[in-house]
């Protein structure tokens, strides 16, 4: 998925046409279909925050808005997450990367932005990332409590999540991060978390921003707490060796595919700014 330069320039096309500091949040993201009889769901017992759009697109948070063209790239991945999903009864999603700056966190914003988008389907955006929260830095707006509140000082869930003001997306992620976290990752709080998470509503999908897979633990500790894996994979910084290293430490069929990330060669199947997905490592 070829995006940072599609996007820098996509950027700048677009602030001479629209006033992002003019953009309601409320109407940044639309469902897609609506479906008759379906409700979405009320967000009483969540914390309103104010997504700053201008900070989400300056990074690369662009499936917030409409008017985006590589918005369609993430739509194919939606549906081949959905079919697969379907398929296999999954409805977690861990996304995650080797190492550091490949793209896990926008790709998990988009995607949990994207899929938000669908009929009858609510999404709940998940910063599993304890020793860097950045979900909320990248969408622009202050939150004090997260995950890390709800494992280690027993925050009530309704004190972490977060509603944006976007339709059937929900996010939880907070200031204060921990150098160590993979004890707190396979606690049994977090397990029970986990399938509560899981399988309180029928129409939820949760996605997880996870830590990089190589230098520390966190993400082998939450691998058999997720239904499948997506890992993002940055074109000229993740080495074939490190790929293959991650690939080797984690369960096998819970891999879902790969997401190549600032892929310099177009793909002209889907146009000018080229898209990767997959299942195996070339």
């Amino acid at each position: 998925m070829n995006l940072r330069k599609a996007l820098d320039r996509a950027r700048k096309e677009r602030e001479q046409q629209i006033c992002l500091d003019d953009v309601s949040p409320g109407t940044i993201s639309r469902p897609e279909v609506s479906a008759p009889g379906w409700q979405p769901p009320v967000y009483s017992e969540s914390k309103k925050v104010t997504i700053n759009i201008k900070t989400a697109i300056q990074n690369h948070c662009i499936a917030l808005a409409e008017s985006f063209e590589e918005n369609n790239y993430y739509k194919v991945l939606r549906t081949q997450l959905r079919q697969l999903s379907k398929r296999k009864k999954w409805n977690t999603i861990m996304v995650t990367s080797t190492s550091a700056n490949e793209g896990k966190t926008v790709t998990s914003i988009n995607l949990a932005a994207t899929f938000a988008r669908e009929h009858n389907q609510t999404v709940l955006l998940v910063d599993a990332d304890l020793r860097m929260q950045m979900i909320h830095r990248y969408l622009g707006y202050h939150r004090r409590l997260g995950l890390l509140d709800y494992l280690e000082r027993n925050a009530d869930m309704r004190d972490i999540i977060s509603w944006p003001g976007i339709e059937k997306l929900t996010i939880i992620s907070g200031e204060r991060v921990i150098d160590d976290s993979s004890e707190l990752i396979s606690s049994p709080r977090m397990q029970s978390l986990m399938k509560d998470l899981k399988n309180r509503y029928d129409d939820r999908f949760v996605i997880f921003d996870a830590p990089p897979i190589l230098g520390v633990a966190d993400t082998l500790a939450f691998a058999p707490l997720v239904d499948c894996i997506v890992i993002v994979v940055g074109a000229g910084i993740t080495s074939r060796n490190d790929l293959k290293e991650a690939i080797g430490l984690l369960p096998q069929d819970k891999i879902a595919g790969f997401i190549l990330n600032r892929h310099k060669n177009p793909n002209k199947l889907y146009g000018r700014y080229g898209y990767r997905y997959g299942r195996k490592v070339a």
